[in-house]
């Protein structure tokens, strides 16, 4: 990170310290949203933003000047450039507590984690969890299903839902997951499962039950959620501006502390004023806790998927230090972390890990991600161009 960026952000940060007293309570905690980035405009978040408001929710703007009437909207704002110091502010107000939830786009959760979205079915107009719909909580797919299927329990309990049942889509690997699923169940995980409304029942859905809302959590793979979801929201609209649900929810995964919300380049106001409400509602239900417990009892009951290592490759020094080979190839020497802000897409999720540790053995530090459009490498900005050459020699890129 250059040292002009360093000190922009240093500014903002000592101005935050001076506007934003540390609440007595989480009550008093705003949620944060980012404004940079939408296909439709800084106003029409803040459109989004206005409408939470309204109903009782404090939030706090961070992003770019607004132009229009928008600009004399009485919300709180803190004044960035863009995406990037969006969410350093962002992560920052969080790790300080000083919010309580942000709702954000285009945000890289680590391998390991994957946000449960949250839909009306057309059919009824039930609210229904998509499990997942971004990120990816494995590299293996049913032991991503089986963690999905967790993620999306915890984040319906949080949301108030008693004792929510979970269905499968009848996707590849869905039949492998649910026999470790009833194995969990058998062995003291309490899982409740939906019966499917198509003729023969079962816990396997079909189109119909998405539809219907047959189940409380649908559990998918991520990729196909994150479709499912946009679908579900701007079917109406010709696809340029998602009308109705509440985004893709919040990332939940082993040890993610903060309740990140995802929203869509096209969500409309509507979308994001209910991505703050749920944003709020995960809080106030402890999300993170709840998580915490969910993730516990399955491994009680015998799943082994938690062990998997959630990110060979960490975010900033904080999170731990890439060790690289010396020229003997014997000893290792220490390499100090980067705060990581540059993507690199193109690689096949089962060659992520390796791409990653073929950055590390170059002396690159990196870590994985998933974003919105699949997986991702992050880097520095220095460190991209080589990190580019070293994955293309590798063939892990084109």
């Amino acid at each position: 990170m250059n040292n002009e960026y360093t000190r922009r952000v240093a500014r903002i940060f000592e101005e935050l310290a001076g506007k934003i007293e540390a609440p007595r309570q989480d009550g008093d905690l705003p949620v944060v949203l980012t404004t940079a980035g939408s296909e439709l405009g800084t106003a029409e978040l803040v459109r989004g933003a206005e409408q939470a408001v309204a109903e009782g929710i404090r939030v706090l703007l961070v992003g770019p000047e607004v132009v229009g009437p928008q600009s004399r909207s009485s919300i709180p704002r803190v004044f960035c450039e863009d995406e990037r110091q969006a969410h350093d502010i962002m992560e920052h107000l969080l790790g300080e507590k000083r919010a309580i939830a942000a709702v954000t786009m285009h945000y890289s959760f680590p391998v390991g984690v994957a946000t449960v979205g949250r839909v009306l079915t057309p059919a009824r107009g039930r609210p229904a969890f998509i499990a997942t719909t971004t990120g990816t909580a494995s590299t293996d797919r049913v032991t991503a299903l089986v963690k999905n299927a967790v993620y999306g329990v915890a984040v319906a309990k949080a949301c108030g839902v008693r004792d929510p049942t979970i269905g499968l889509l009848n996707l590849d690997g869905a039949r492998q997951a649910e026999k470790v699923l009833r194995g969990l169940a058998h062995a003291g995980y309490a899982l409740a499962f939906a019966e499917s409304k198509r003729a023969g029942g079962g816990v396997l859905m079909r189109g119909n039950d998405l539809v219907a809302g047959s189940a409380d959590v649908m559990v998918v793979d991520s990729l196909t959620g994150n479709v499912l979801v946009k679908v579900l929201s701007a079917f109406t609209s010709g696809g340029d501006y998602e009308t109705t649900g509440f985004g893709y929810g919040p990332g939940v995964g082993p040890g993610f502390d903060k309740i990140i919300c995802i929203v869509s380049r096209a969500s409309g106001a509507p979308v994001v004023a209910n991505a703050i409400k749920l944003a709020g509602q995960a809080a106030q239900g402890n999300l993170v806790g709840v998580a915490a417990t969910e993730i516990e009892s399955a491994i009680r009951a015998g799943f082994s998927g938690f062990n998997e290592a959630r990110d060979s490759c960490p975010r900033t020094a904080g999170e731990g230090a890439v060790r690289t080979l010396d020229t003997a190839g014997a000893t290792r020497i220490p390499r100090a972390a980067k705060v990581l802000t540059e993507e690199i897409p193109g690689i096949d999720i089962l060659e992520l890990e390796d791409a990653c540790e073929a950055l590390t053995q170059r002396g690159i530090f990196a870590r994985t991600g998933m974003g919105c459009v699949g997986p991702v490498i992050l880097v520095s900005p220095e460190d991209k161009a080589p990190a580019l050459s070293a994955l293309r020699e590798g063939g892990y890129v084109q």
